[in-house]
């Protein structure tokens, strides 16, 4: 079991390249790199990432919002084969840096109609996905997300029927914007966490650094210990969360600390 810290914590305060080499140079042992756009999917980023990264581990790695992977559910063709090719060049990208495993969005949900997911064809298609990231030595990982496919309990267990091999990221910070007890998620989830996104909430619902809010971080943690968790317990917060670098490392400080008392590493 791993803790570590997201680029996107410092998304709008440094590019990916500059995150990534100052959580490095700040002792941050493990990262989840967020590629925040089309030209940080490709591999030239992804050589600026090999050279800045210094000693740093990559436990995954994750892509903005619905640039394209939504459409590589899509019914159009020319769209999904688009999307593939860019999920193939993004994974190429991942191996670049070493990478683990792919955090992934998946199908999007903005349409306030009645949605039916047909998880035969969903499970066909995410098993494609699947190769692609194996083609490439990265472990897909699906996410919850409000916004995305996986946003109600239900969804992973009818998708795992169909694609055994599928593994998990648990947001904490998705699951209360789903309106869902996150215990919940981790529940259904189970040992296929791979991943924790970690964030937490004040007593007004504002969203906070780890530690500052009233998340019971430790229950959360006993459960994911119990589900057999040995992945990375990575901090993902917004830009607004803090206001100077050190209240972001303090923060990892307590998990790290809770994290080493929980897992007992």
């Amino acid at each position: 079991m791993q803790t570590g810290i997201s680029t996107a914590s410092l998304f709008g305060r440094m590019p990916t390249e500059e995150a990534l080499e100052f959580l490095d140079k700040n002792n941050i042992p493990v990262a989840e790199v967020f590629l925040e756009s089309f030209c940080e999917y490709a591999n030239d980023f992804g050589k600026i990432l090999q050279q800045r990264k210094g000693d740093i581990k990559v436990h995954s790695v994750h892509t903005l919002t619905t640039q394209f992977e939504p459409q590589l559910y899509s019914i159009n063709e020319r769209a999904q084969n688009d999307a593939f090719k860019l999920l193939d060049m993004t994974m190429s990208t991942a191996k670049m840096i070493d990478a683990t495993y792919y955090t992934f969005h998946g199908g999007a949900r903005f349409k306030k109609t009645p949605f039916v997911i047909n998880f035969e064809r969903v499970g066909e298609i995410t098993r494609k996905i699947m190769d692609v990231c194996s083609h490439h030595g990265v472990t897909l990982a699906y996410e919850n997300v409000h916004w995305a496919y996986y946003n109600y309990i239900g969804f992973f267990t009818e998708l795992k029927k169909r694609v055994p091999d599928l593994k998990a990221t648990f947001d904490v910070k998705q699951a209360r914007q789903s309106g869902i007890d996150y215990r919940e998620f981790i529940d259904e989830m189970g040992e296929s966490i791979v991943t924790a996104h970690l964030s937490d909430v004040d007593a007004s619902g504002k969203m906070c650094l780890p530690g500052r809010g009233v998340t019971d971080f430790n229950d959360m943690f006993i459960r994911l210990r119990d589900k057999g968790f040995d992945g990375a317990l990575i901090m993902e917060v917004y830009q607004n969360d803090f206001q100077s670098y050190r209240e972001l490392f303090d923060s990892f400080g307590y998990v790290n600390d809770l994290a080493k008392k929980v897992f007992k590493r």
